[in-house]
């Protein structure tokens, strides 16, 4: 069961992008078949569409664009170590695109949504500039902080390979900082600078307070590991 209903009130357009890109794409359908990839699967597009449902009930912005984004913005999946990623997000904006046409969407809202999708990775670098695009952003970046985060961390490291951390020198204090190598560089690297760069006051106020917990759990782990003797404040 695809549970289109868990998107209301936006069910039917739910119902109408999986069935439409489930038999053309199973693999990029990661919501619709389950993906390969737990961190990017059918639960995260659900946490995203929480976050932005919440973030919109105070900012405002149109809920069908935003559910359509949300729906769409992990199409077409690329994996992290892929020399692809950086066009990842215009890559799902090019496959929403399609789908849109395909179900009649008028086109300025068809770029409406697929501008929010190419919009919205950390890797594209590209400026949100509408309110729907701002806030995908900040429902798909608090899914990267907080516990949720942490998990999501450790899980794609795995999947790729790396290490925990470095025995040597885990704080990477006389070192370059390298997250393909090991898990706890991402939390420098990435993780505990995204609450920054958040761009609704809804999505800061979220997201300052995932980013303390991130920051409590790296504090704690790093005692737990001998590289840190610090308190938890």
């Amino acid at each position: 069961m695809d549970r289109a209903d868990l998107f209301s009130p936006y069910q039917a357009l739910a119902t109408a992008v999986l069935a439409d890109l489930a038999p053309a794409n199973p693999a990029s359908a990661n919501f619709a078949s389950g993906s390969s990839d737990g961190a990017h699967d059918r639960a995260h597009l659900l946490r995203v569409w929480r976050n932005a449902f919440e973030i919109a009930e105070h900012e405002g912005g149109d809920g069908e664009l935003i559910a359509a984004a949300v729906l769409l913005h992990d199409c077409v999946p690329v994996e992290k170590n892929s020399p692809d990623r950086a066009r990842a997000s215009q890559l799902a904006a090019d496959q929403a695109h399609l789908v849109l046409d395909r179900n009649g969407w008028a086109p300025d809202r068809v770029s409406a949504v697929a501008h929010a999708i190419a919009a919205h990775s950390f890797s594209a670098a590209i400026a949100p500039e509408t309110l729907e695009a701002r806030i995908l952003q900040d429902a798909d970046r608090l899914d990267a902080i907080g516990m949720i985060g942490v998990a999501r961390c450790f899980y794609t490291a795995g999947r790729m390979g790396s290490l925990l951390y470095d025995p040597n020198d885990p704080r990477a204090e006389h070192r370059e900082l390298d997250d393909s190598a090991f898990a706890l560089d991402h939390f420098h690297a990435k993780l505990l600078k995204l609450h920054q760069g958040f761009q609704t006051d809804t999505g800061r106020s979220m997201a300052a307070e995932r980013a303390r917990r991130l920051a409590e759990f790296l504090t704690l782990f790093e005692i737990e590991i001998g590289a840190f003797s610090g308190e938890v404040g």
